[in-house]
């Protein structure tokens, strides 16, 4: 059958590169693009040039019934099974299918699949019980070798970490758990928008009140409680009235509309402050014939306004909105770029979107995704090379005014070493008592002799109930010249002090020395090995400090036993509120 549109050469790559993979692998895989990529089309010359039996799944049944609709532009026939697009059919060669649907009728899925294709795959859970995983499991009962394709926009979770472990451009994604081995292939946002296959973003500050969600904290999953976040908005009922007020006067000259709200009632309070006739509402609880009615209205131009709560952050399709309004927090770059990519597909007369961030996010549209959390508002991605492989580590960290690095969170270099294997440099560590050997700071059993490691505040909660113990919260450090000896004194917020001295010339000091200290010279970034007082004080400056110091009383004077580096835990450390 001749093929009735023409792939975009990105497009064409991501195929050619899921092919080469296939053909190498059954390893799962992702292939990571921006929303308004066409992923669909992706998705659609795919099933047509498979020889056998595929499996298309998504979340939403518009993206079922958008994802088949490309693959029938091509002449073919889709098979569809999705409950609200009433069909039910599994017997053609390629079934488009909502995983909602399969998950009540999982036994109708035995059959010999070679391939599945899930959309919007950041949604799948390692949960072995999850939906997506219950259906892998099914059908590899009849074919152990089933291969498995994801495509997002989006390849992190907070709270989750990174979907993918290998990186096809020769790195290691940092992350407890993945659900796919590998990244076959990502297109920054930025490049679409070079080469105009993106609308161009115009993001500007609200030149009017915004909200300040500063006081909130989040889950560990980047989530805000919605009675925290209602609380809050009460307080200053004003602020979403005015940004209403500026909303509707920039949308003057703009075709659609799209507001994220913070919650259900902060959604109908919106609502209520835009013009009658012209907004409507969708929020998780809208029945399902009444959210399509609605889509389907906004897409026909029928109102102009379109709010929401975390419902059309993907798998939403409405090229002519040319205005996102965003008035909900957010520690998520992906939710970020998700809410903001809902008006970058091209639409005719429209030159740009404009994007107004009235929650005072603070994320740059193309930032890229570090695969923590923000540790701290002043904090920002930067490249720390590694000290071993020369791998550029993006990390969350601090610079200075002239842009070099002064501080980084980062554990663990990503970089590939010679065998293939993920480099085993660490930028900060937890050393084991019982081999020396070096740790994840999170790590509760050592890697290289599997005793188990010291809890630190274990250790911190039990030097406390010690009256012979003494504990102090290290602000820095200073060093001095003792005849060969460098001693190095900790203080603490209060100026209380705690010192010991390394006798630089005796071969045990020295390595105990470099262990503690060379090891994390400039956040691990330049590792030294110290020979000398002299070099020592030469980068004194640079000699990390330890969260906390822990010491014994010996007669009349404290001995140091512990310096706790890179502390996680319940204790407050020093300068922290």
């Amino acid at each position: 059958m001749t093929q009735r549109f023409t792939l975009r050469p990105y497009q064409q790559q991501a195929v050619d590169a899921t092919l080469t993979h296939f053909r190498q692998t059954s390893e799962s895989a992702v292939l990571v693009l921006p929303t308004g990529a066409g992923k669909s089309l992706i998705i659609a010359e795919l099933a047509r040039l498979a020889k056998r039996k595929i499996l298309v799944v998504t979340h939403v049944q518009e993206l079922v019934e958008q994802n088949a609709s490309k693959y029938a532009a091509l002449g073919l026939t889709p098979g569809i099974y999705s409950a609200g697009l009433k069909q039910r059919d599994t017997e053609h060669q390629v079934v488009f299918a909502s995983i909602q649907s399969i998950a009540r009728n999982l036994d109708q899925f035995d059959h010999q699949y070679s391939l599945i294709i899930i959309d919007e795959c950041h949604r799948v859970s390692d949960n072995d019980e999850s939906l997506y995983q219950q259906l892998i499991s099914q059908i590899k009962k009849s074919n152990p070798s089933l291969k498995v394709l994801g495509l997002t926009a989006t390849p992190y979770r907070l709270g989750h970490g990174w979907i993918y472990h290998r990186d096809y451009r020769g790195f290691f994604r940092q992350s407890e758990s993945t659900i796919f081995q590998h990244c076959i292939y990502d297109l920054p946002m930025r490049n679409l928008i070079k080469q105009g296959f993106l609308t161009e973003p115009k993001l500007i500050n609200a030149a009017t009140a915004h909200f300040d969600f500063s006081a909130l904290t989040p889950s560990p999953n980047g989530l805000f409680a919605e009675r925290e976040v209602n609380e809050l908005l009460a307080k200053y009922p004003r602020v979403t009235e005015a940004i209403c007020e500026q909303v509707v006067e920039l949308a003057n000259d703009r075709q659609g509309v799209m507001l994220f709200a913070a919650s259900v009632k902060h959604a109908k309070e919106i609502l209520d402050y835009l013009p009658k006739g012209e907004a409507e509402l969708v929020i998780a609880d809208t029945d399902a014939k009444q959210r399509t009615e609605i889509i389907n209205r906004f897409k026909q131009r029928q109102f102009k306004y379109l709010v929401n709560v975390a419902v059309l952050t993907t798998g939403f399709d409405a090229p002519h909105v040319d205005l996102i309004a965003i008035l909900r927090p957010t520690q998520s770059v992906s939710l970020f770029q998700q809410m903001v990519g809902r008006g970058l597909r091209l639409s005719e007369g429209k030159k740009e979107c404009l994007v107004i961030d009235y929650a005072n996010n603070g994320i740059d549209l193309f930032d890229p995704e570090v695969g923590v959390p923000k540790p701290a508002p002043d904090t920002e991605p930067v490249q720390v090379f590694c000290p071993i492989c020369d791998f550029a580590n993006l990390f969350w960290g601090r610079t200075d005014q002239d842009g070099a690095v002064i501080e980084h969170y980062g554990r663990r270099c990503q970089g590939l070493s010679d065998d293939g294997e993920q480099c085993q440099f660490r930028f900060k560590f937890k050393s084991c008592p019982h081999c020396g050997a070096e740790n994840d700071i999170a790590a509760r059993n050592c890697q290289g002799c599997h005793e188990a490691l010291i809890d630190p505040d274990d250790l911190i909660k039990k030097a406390l109930s010690l009256n012979s113990c003494k504990v102090i919260r290290c602000a820095g450090l200073r060093v001095n010249q003792e005849d060969m000896a460098i001693r190095v004194t900790y203080y603490d917020e209060d100026a209380n002090t705690l010192s010991e001295k390394f006798n630089l010339t005796n071969p045990k000091q020295r390595v105990l020395f470099n262990q503690l200290f060379g090891s994390r010279v400039n956040s691990g970034q330049s590792p030294t090995l110290f020979n000398s007082v002299e070099s020592v004080l030469e980068l004194s400056s640079a000699l990390p400090v330890p969260d906390f110091v822990v010491s014994r009383k010996s007669g009349k004077y404290w001995q140091v036993t512990e310096r706790i580096f890179d502390y996680q835990g319940r204790y407050r450390k020093a300068n922290q509120l």
